[in-house]
C-alpha cells in the first residue's frame, strides 16, 4: 500500500487525548493497521512523524473523557518531575480503563522516574500485551533491560521497536550503541 501524506494529516486533526467521536473498534483497528503500515513504510522522516502521530492519536481515543484528563494530568505531572503524583493518576486511569495500553507505558514512565524498575517492567509488559506494536513501550523495555545490564535484551527490545518504527529519532545510532554492549557481553 502506498503511503498517502493527506490521510494521515486527516488522522492528526484532533489534539492528544482530546474527546473526538469514538470509532468502533473494528473502524479503530483497521485505522490503526493502515498508520502502523504507514509508518514502516514513511519514505522520510516527516512521513514516519506524521505516521507516528495518527498511531498516538488513535491510541489518544481508546481513552473516555475521564481517562484522558487522567492521563493528561499524569503526563503533566511526570514532566513536572511529581511522578508520585502522576502515578496515582495512571493508577486512577488504569482502573477506569485497564485495556488502554497507552495507560499502562505512561505508568511504566512514572514508575521508573520513582525507581521501581520492577514495577515498571511490568507495565511495558502489559502495555506490550494490549499492544504489541507499541513501539514506544518497546524502546523503555529496551532501557530497563540495559540499566540491568542485559544488553542482548536491551538490543532485542530495541530491534522489535525499529521493526516496527523503522525511522525512530536517533535509531540508528542507538542501534549501533546497543550492539556494541551486546557484543562486549558475549566476549
Amino acid at each position: 500500500m502506498r503511503f498517502i501524506p493527506l490521510a494521515l494529516a486527516l488522522l492528526l486533526a484532533a489534539p492528544a487525548f482530546a474527546q473526538a467521536p469514538t470509532p468502533t473498534p473494528s473502524q479503530a483497528s483497521r485505522d490503526l493497521d493502515r498508520a502502523f503500515e504507514a509508518l514502516r513504510e514513511a519514505p522520510d522522516e516527516r512521513g514516519a512523524h506524521m505516521a507516528e502521530m495518527a498511531i498516538r492519536q488513535i491510541w489518544a481515543r481508546q481513552a473516555s473523557a475521564a481517562v484522558a484528563l487522567l492521563l493528561n494530568r499524569g503526563i503533566r505531572n511526570l514532566r513536572a518531575g511529581e511522578p508520585g503524583d502522576a502515578l496515582e493518576d495512571f493508577d486512577a486511569a488504569i482502573t477506569l480503563a485497564p485495556l488502554v495500553a497507552d495507560a499502562w507505558h505512561w505508568r511504566a514512565q512514572a514508575h521508573q522516574q520513582v525507581g521501581d524498575r520492577v514495577a515498571a517492567a511490568t507495565d511495558l509488559r502489559e502495555s506490550l500485551r494490549l499492544e504489541p506494536r507499541h513501539f514506544a513501550a518497546l524502546v523503555s523495555l529496551s532501557r530497563l533491560q540495559e540499566e540491568a545490564g542485559d544488553a542482548r535484551g536491551a538490543l532485542r527490545s530495541y530491534e522489535a521497536a525499529l521493526a516496527i518504527h523503522p525511522r525512530l529519532t536517533g535509531g540508528a545510532e542507538r542501534l549501533r550503541e546497543l550492539t556494541r554492549a551486546a557484543e562486549g557481553e558475549e566476549m
